[in-house]
């Protein structure tokens, strides 16, 4: 609960709060980019604002909702203004440092608060003791300095939720957050009138005030508890659902792949029956027909790539890939045996395959041209495992780290690493990456004798 300062008091607090906003800063800029001199300016201007607001409240009798309600209006009035990212993500990032601020804060100031109670009725043997206001601003430097902990904490953890999705998201995800801060402006606003939580019978003002500081903690737990679950449980969600939604595009790609190899090959295995055909329409002189016969035959892929893999979904998809590398002029070796007794999924390879050349071939392009840009397939049976390897140059001014890049595209080299994590999860396989020199490795292992087992014991 926010405690009445008189004016001195709320000047010993105001460097821990300069604390927390300076915190609060390098949280927005991370995520919402700025440039130095607009975070000076935020943290400035947010520690100024608080401290003129407080000693308003104090000289001319603000109520605390209207106090409440002018510092959320000024703080993220100061988000929106200072830092670059859209409206949809300032919003997000506004609802989670004031619930930073206020959580912590009442967690904080009602344990205190019910330990010097309990001190005071129990050593002092005080009947009805209080929080004086000097308890108070020690509490409020506690509460600062933890809160600025926790942002900076923050301020390493939340990539993926401030990574880039639909504006509506985080709308949606800042909704619920704003609720839990107006449920504590009420409660804290009920607290300044007097309305507390009972104990019970006549037990007297030091179990009342020992009861309703234990109901604020405990309520302000649950609701950070809650806090987290949602914010990261929705994350999660979200990245499931493109998961999915990556996956089964990939399957109707490599679907319509297939489709094209089989037809390659039913036309090559005609040819002798078509070449006999036009040379007997040649010999006739059948012009007309000649050229009806022809246009028939049109868009009819006849190159397969020469990437024979013994997979003709694989085969199809190389087939593709290569295509794009020799566009970009990158330099393609490919060297790949699927195995007959291969008890891996059809989908499931093409998946692998899919995603590793998909973010090799991204690397690539990402390099200027005649720097040595190429990509080398491996694949073949090592020890009753299939062993699948992918090398590739990279830009050497890109950091790889955990899965993604530092480039634009890191969200999607993340989800595709995330669906290949699945595939060789459900084989029981082993991923390896590394990255060095401008050369990034990426090879897997998946025991093919637990993949068969597996898939018996399913079906």
């Amino acid at each position: 609960m926010r405690q009445r300062l008189d004016c001195v008091d709320i000047l010993i607090a105001a460097p821990c709060y300069l604390g927390y906003a300076w915190a609060v800063g390098k949280f927005c800029k991370r995520y919402l980019g700025t440039s130095g001199k607009r975070e000076l300016v935020f943290v400035l201007c947010s520690s100024g604002s608080w401290l003129v607001l407080n000693i308003m409240c104090r000289c001319y009798h603000v109520p605390q909702i209207l106090y409440a309600m002018l510092s959320h209006i000024v703080f993220m009035g100061l988000v929106f203004f200072c830092f670059r990212a859209g409206w949809e993500k300032k919003i997000l990032a506004a609802s989670l440092m004031m619930n930073v601020l206020r959580l912590v804060g009442n967690i904080l100031g009602s344990c205190l608060s019910c330990l010097v109670l309990f001190f005071k009725h129990s050593m002092k043997n005080i009947p009805n003791p209080l929080v004086n206001d000097w308890e108070g601003v020690v509490f409020s430097v506690v509460s600062f300095c933890m809160a600025a902990f926790a942002v900076s904490y923050m301020t390493n953890h939340f990539d993926t939720v401030f990574s880039e999705k639909p504006g509506k998201w985080y709308v949606t995800l800042a909704v619920p957050l704003f609720l839990i801060i107006a449920v504590f402006d009420v409660a804290d606003w009920g607290a300044c009138h007097g309305i507390m939580v009972r104990s019970g019978g006549n037990m007297g003002l030091y179990y009342d005030q020992i009861f309703s500081n234990t109901q604020f903690a405990v309520l302000a737990i649950i609701s950070l508890a809650a806090a987290a679950f949602y914010v990261f449980g929705m994350d999660q969600i979200y990245l499931e659902q493109k998961k999915s939604s990556r996956y089964h595009s990939q399957i109707a790609v490599y679907k319509m792949l297939t489709e094209q190899y089989r037809q390659s090959e039913r036309l090559r295995h005609d040819m002798k029956n078509h070449i006999s055909a036009l040379s007997g329409l040649v010999r006739n002189e059948e012009w007309e027909k000649i050229d009806d016969y022809l246009k028939n035959m049109e868009g009819i892929v006849l190159d397969t790539g020469g990437d024979m893999t013994g997979n003709k979904a694989v085969d199809a998809l190389l087939y593709q890939k290569r295509q794009r590398a020799k566009e970009g002029n990158i330099q393609w070796e490919c060297d790949v045996q699927i195995p007959k007794e291969c008890c891996i999924n059809e989908f499931d390879l093409c998946v692998l395959f899919g995603n590793l050349l998909d973010n090799a071939l991204n690397a690539c392009e990402r390099m200027q041209r005649g720097e040595g840009r190429f990509i080398h397939i491996q694949a073949k049976t090592v020890k009753k495992c299939f062993l699948l390897e992918v090398k590739n140059s990279m830009d050497r001014t890109e950091k790889y780290t955990d899965g993604s890049t530092s480039k634009e595209d890191s969200q999607e080299h993340g989800i595709g690493l995330l669906n290949v994590g699945d595939v060789v999860n459900k084989y029981h396989g082993v991923v390896n990456m590394e990255a060095e020199d401008g050369i990034f490795v990426i090879s897997i292992l998946m025991p093919m004798n637990d993949a068969a087992h597996d898939i018996k014991a399913a079906v």
